[in-house]
């Protein structure tokens, strides 16, 4: 077997392989009973906490507010960065299971050359973890003393559901919506997360899509929001920028090349504005490829990640997103946090339960180049009515406020849902 080979165990093995380990290292380390009155015991299952992303932006975000009352640690599977990406939230420990960055004992070289039998092989975190991952986050699960194990993605979900003692209460969250998922992982999904006592969703669908797959089983969907993950800002629609903003990942799901076809004819109608593009990923160098082909190279920018979204919020007047697909954009609170109204592909999921359509920004069918690029010329060519959404747009994000969603986070801990 090789590293990025596509064999994994039939299910029947992998249950059976980690009810085994489960019963051989809870009968090694009882867990330690909680102390009445004693601070909760939250732990939170990343991929990367060293990474970039909405998932770990959110969670930092999540984490922060949940410390504040309760003892909380952050558990990555991986670190393949010196430094993280994101400020690690403050007051929260974290805790590296398989550390690319330390040095590797004989055992570890030889596992990390395996693939993970654990992480379902067209999950895009397969190539990332391996087999010393799965052991290292095997161990770690089953003997984990805490009083609640909240993990972030459908892969780890699935494990905790099946892995995680018993004693302790565990809450998968989904930071996409269901109908993304192949029909596989939606099999493995309604299976697997009846044995979970919460599931988190970011939308109505998502909430009516989960409640419909899990509803004859106990376990509690519950729909909490992301919170702005950092206070919003001052409002600079109507300013003298000239500048539409869009960030992300560069992958299909993302649709920055529907966003590169929709503002070619502004790019001559206006050639004073910009767009400007943030972010890393596979689709790099087609995108740059499609931008110099259709010769936009002047009135395109491709540029790298940031570290400072919000300042490039401030020097804009116009946000995008041309998603194909979402959970709940965040992206889309942050920049109506930051008083920009914002248009967007009325995708599946997020934008429409996010956007109201004329007041605070402005939602286009589908994939619907043409609609989009009337959308933000729209914006382009009234500065007024920039000004009047961006204003509307941060009466919009005061939803999103960390207390708000915090409150909502306790109340399902503390089973008041």
């Amino acid at each position: 077997m090789v590293r990025g080979a596509t064999t994994r165990l039939p299910r029947w093995a992998r249950r059976l392989t980690l009810w085994a380990l489960r019963a051989w290292f809870l009968a090694r380390r009882p867990r330690r009973p909680r102390v009445p009155g004693e601070r909760l015991r939250i732990r939170i299952l990343l991929l990367h906490a060293y990474g970039m992303g909405g998932t770990i932006r959110t969670t930092f975000t999540m984490a922060q507010g949940l410390a504040a009352e309760h003892d909380v640690e952050i558990i990555t599977l991986y670190r393949k960065r010196e430094q993280p990406f994101f400020p690690f939230p403050h007051g929260v420990r974290v805790t590296v299971l398989d550390d690319h960055k330390a040095p590797r004992g004989r055992v570890s070289r030889l596992l990390s050359g395996l693939p993970s039998v654990l992480t379902p092989v067209k999950d895009t975190s397969f190539r990332g973890v391996s087999l010393w991952t799965d052991l290292r986050l095997l161990f770690h699960l089953t003997t984990l003393d805490c009083d609640v194990l909240v993990a972030t993605r459908p892969s780890l979900n699935l494990l905790i559901a099946e892995a995680a003692p018993r004693s302790t209460r565990t809450i998968g969250q989904d930071h996409m919506n269901l109908r993304s998922y192949r029909p596989e992982l939606r099999a493995d999904i309604t299976r697997a997360y009846r044995r979970l006592d919460a599931v988190t969703v970011l939308t109505e669908v998502s909430l009516a899509d989960y409640r419909a797959a899990l509803s004859d089983s106990p376990v509690e969907v519950v729909r909490i929001p992301n919170a702005l993950p950092a206070p919003s800002g001052t409002s600079r629609a109507g300013s003298p920028s000239n500048v539409v903003l869009a960030a992300g990942r560069l992958t299909k799901q993302k649709g920055f090349d529907l966003l590169i076809r929709a503002y070619e004819p502004l790019a001559a109608e206006h050639p004073d504005w910009t767009l400007r593009i943030f972010g890393s990923g596979a689709k790099r160098d087609a995108l740059r490829k499609m931008i110099g082909d259709r010769g936009l190279g002047d009135r395109i920018e491709l540029r790298g990640r940031t570290t400072d979204l919000t300042g490039e919020m401030a020097d804009a007047a116009v946000y995008a997103l041309p998603s194909r697909y979402e959970g709940l954009p965040m992206v889309v609170i942050e920049a109506m946090g930051a008083g920009l109204p914002v248009v967007a592909f009325d995708c599946p999921t997020g934008p429409a339960e996010m956007i109201t359509d004329g007041h605070d920004g402005l939602l286009v069918p589908a994939g619907d180049v043409s609609g989009f690029t009337a959308g933000v010329r729209k914006l382009i060519e009234d500065a007024e009515l920039r000004r009047k959404m961006g204003e509307q747009a941060l009466d919009t994000a005061r939803a999103y406020d960390p207390v708000a969603i915090g409150a909502r986070w306790n109340a399902l801990l503390a089973g008041r849902n």
